[in-house]
């Protein structure tokens, strides 16, 4: 846009059609003197604000749908003037404390002066009805704030950063944001949840950090290895970690290697030799890890040893007494599989369950509950997630944890309150959804095992591995430092059941038996269909009219879409975004980081969060939205939990999720979309989880083509971890 072209424009915004969060970009519709209509403008704008006074330079063009619109190339903001324009401003949500009506007694009492009354006597606002002492100290507190923000603001979107990261910056940095910025722009990428390497990059190239200083190469190393870990891998392999970084930040390979060696030496990372012996010795063959993570990984493989090798105390249980015992309170038959779990408890420290839907893990969980608790020991049992613990919690009759719970996270006293110093008080400890347990999690749990604890792993390990890195459970099996009994017959009842039948096929590697929604009433259905638009259209009439009608199921509480991508026509960003004018319509709502918040919304926690105690993965409902004290609830599981409007970047919708999100719930109801575009991601694994979350209902819409694809790859993606090696060492 060249200078000597550009006009000037003045006017006050009236509303806002569309703001990125990320980087500022803005459509609003502003009221310019001596124009009837309202004015279209477009571009970057600092926190925009209805009400606000924007003078603005830029050019008058012509968009071919929305007609006359003027491009902001610079852009001033200016406090409004008028009374209208000041209620307009206050009433956005703009400063905790006043909402629109709040705003209307406030501008009605001060008018013109209302601004300067906010600004300088704060204390006169005791003279408008409802406003006492405590809502005056957070009026004072949210101007200041804001008066701090809209500086940082301006000077990091000047730097490249998107105005939606400020309030966070701020809260995180208070005043010293600007100066921490200056002084090291990567430490963004570490301390503020949202803003990564790449933006905090950005930043420091605008503030002058070269491309090729150690600073940038360090950061970049623990960003690469940050993201490897969000892959999955515990470690990366040395030579393919300097080539990645190499890749990433665009700098000689010395540079790369030089910055390792300071990260090592500083203690922020770990190198671990794996040549075993000199006869097979290769140069640089080396596993490099985040320090947490060897740490986790060194720590768990000893306590898991150690805990196999103590000794048995307290009474000691006869299996072959026991199982006749057990069979005649529970009113059933054995199959030898459970025998020998049974056996194995009784004779091992450790052990693990696994086997696929309705081969009878939860039956086995009651068996060893009924036989511990006769000789009078205390049992726990835990889970990683609400919904799992749950559902142990409804199958056993005996009150299941999450991990985190059991631990007893506290984010006030600094983590988990059960530890080595402070253990759990049982004499068994059973964990369900094993397979959902990353190293980390796994680490904290061991550490609070008590010696004299039998600890019994439950769960399915062809399923996605955790979300979180490593591949406990399979490393666990794999290294054959415990016993495990693999349950494989699927019981009569669980027969009937063709969502069971059909995931044992599908993890055989046969294709599920397939009925099509014309044929007999049945719990898995396939519909098929190529086009994906036909597919959207078909998943939201399934999702709104045809499920809920036939089987009685409410569609945003009981069915769940579960996708394999994130992107493209059925991924989980267009779904979300479709399903949410399905059923949940309307205008009114909060607008942040792209997305549009409603009362009603169906939405998923995509952060652990220990001060709320939430975590990834748990899904709730908007219940309300306060503008005022600029707050969400959402309700979690039965509980009220407040989210500030700068902590919103935590929740997304999730009337559509990733079936790797879905890990360790159960729905009445999935709709899985399953195409060809989805290629890279169709694998057995993601397939067979997806269908085993459905309890009464499984419908897949798409072609039996991508079905065949996602049936025949068994290969999945090799994960980084020694946690097996260790255990066999």
């Amino acid at each position: 846009m060249a200078n000597d072209n550009l006009v000037e424009l003045r006017g006050q915004i009236e509303r806002i059609t569309y703001v990125s969060e990320e980087n500022g970009f803005t459509i609003a519709r502003v009221k310019v003197a001596g124009r009837k209509e309202l004015v279209t403008v477009v571009g970057h704008i600092v926190n925009p604000t209805p009400g606000e006074i924007l003078s603005m330079k830029g050019e008058w063009g012509r968009h071919p749908k929305y007609g006359e619109q003027f491009k902001i190339a610079f852009c001033q903001s200016a406090v409004p003037a008028t009374v209208i324009g000041i209620e307009k401003y206050l009433g956005s949500g703009l400063v905790k404390g006043i909402g629109p009506v709040m705003a209307k007694r406030i501008v009605k009492k001060f008018k013109e002066q209302t601004l300067d009354v906010i600004e300088h006597a704060t204390e006169r606002l005791s003279e408008i009805e409802g406003i006492g002492p405590k809502r005056i100290a957070m009026i004072r507190k949210a101007w200041e704030e804001q008066r701090e923000i809209r500086a940082i603001m301006i000077f990091l979107q000047s730097h490249g950063v998107g105005a939606g990261y400020a309030a966070r910056i701020y809260k995180h940095y208070g005043d010293q944001a600007i100066a921490v910025v200056r002084e090291n722009p990567y430490r963004l990428a570490t301390d503020v949840f949202g803003i990564g390497f790449v933006s905090a990059d950005r930043i420091a190239e605008k503030l002058g950090f070269a491309r090729d200083s150690e600073l940038r190469a360090e950061a970049g190393i623990l960003y690469v290895l940050h993201e490897l870990t969000d892959e999955g891998h515990v470690y990366y392999p040395y030579d393919p970690l300097i080539e990645r970084c190499r890749e990433i930040l665009a700098i000689d390979r010395e540079i790369i290697a030089k910055a390792v060696a300071t990260i090592t030496v500083d203690g922020r990372i770990v190198i671990e030799d794996l040549n075993r012996d000199a006869g097979t010795f290769r140069e640089n063959h080396k596993a490099v890890y985040l320090a947490g993570y060897h740490l986790a990984e060194t720590q768990l493989a000893a306590r898991l040893k150690s805990l196999i090798g103590a000794p048995r105390t307290g009474r000691r249980i006869d299996a072959e007494k026991v199982i006749p015992w057990i069979q005649e309170k529970l009113a059933i038959t054995l199959a030898e599989k459970q025998f020998e779990a049974i056996r194995s408890a009784a004779d091992h420290k450790v052990m693990v369950i696994t086997g696929g839907p309705g081969t009878g893990k939860t039956t086995i969980i009651n068996a060893l509950i009924r036989i511990f608790s006769g000789i009078r020991t205390k049992v726990l049992l835990a889970a990683p997630t609400g919904r799992a613990a749950k559902r142990m919690t409804e199958a056993t009759g005996q009150e299941a944890k999450t991990i985190h719970r059991l631990l007893e996270y506290s984010f006030q006293k600094g983590g988990f309150q059960k530890n080595e110093n402070s253990p759990l008080d049982c004499d068994l400890l059973i964990v369900d959804e094993a397979s959902m347990i990353d190293t980390l999690l796994m680490h904290h749990l061991m550490k609070a095992v008590p010696p004299r604890a039998t600890f019994v792993m439950v769960g399915d390990v062809n399923q996605l591995p955790s979300v979180g890195a490593g591949n406990v459970l399979r490393d666990v099996i794999d290294s054959g430092a415990v016993p495990v009994v693999e349950l494989s017959e699927i019981f009569r009842q669980a027969r009937e059941s063709s969502i069971i039948v059909n995931a044992h096929r599908i993890n055989e590697g046969l294709m599920p038996n397939l009925v099509s929604s014309q044929e007999r009433l049945d719990d898995f259905y396939f519909v098929e269909q190529e086009d994906p638009q036909k597919v959207l259209e078909m998943i939201i009439t399934l999702v709104r009219e045809r499920i809920p009608k036939r089987f009685g199921l409410d569609p945003i509480d009981d069915i769940q879409v579960l996708t394999p991508m994130h992107r493209g026509i059925v991924g989980g960003l267009n779904l979300n975004a479709e399903l949410q004018k399905a059923l949940n319509p309307g205008e009114e709502g909060i607008a942040r980081m792209g997305r549009l918040y409603r009362t009603g919304d169906k939405v998923m926690q995509v952060a652990n969060n220990y001060d709320k105690e939430v975590y990834n993965g748990d899904i709730g409902r908007i219940t309300g939205i306060d503008t005022e004290g600029q707050e969400v609830l959402v309700s979690i599981d039965g509980r009220e939990v407040p989210y500030d409007f700068s902590e919103l970047d935590e929740l997304t919708h999730a009337y559509a999720v990733s079936i790797h999100k879905s890990q360790g719930s159960e729905y009445p109801a999935v709709v899985i979309p399953i195409l060809t575009q989805h290629y890279i991601l169709l694998q057995r694994n993601l397939l067979y989880t997806g269908v085993t979350r459905g309890k009464r209902l499984v419908v897949i819409v798409g072609t039996k083509k991508a079905l065949a694809i996602a049936v025949k790859n068994n290969r999945t993606e090799k994960r980084y971890t020694l946690l097996g090696d260790r255990l066999r060492s």
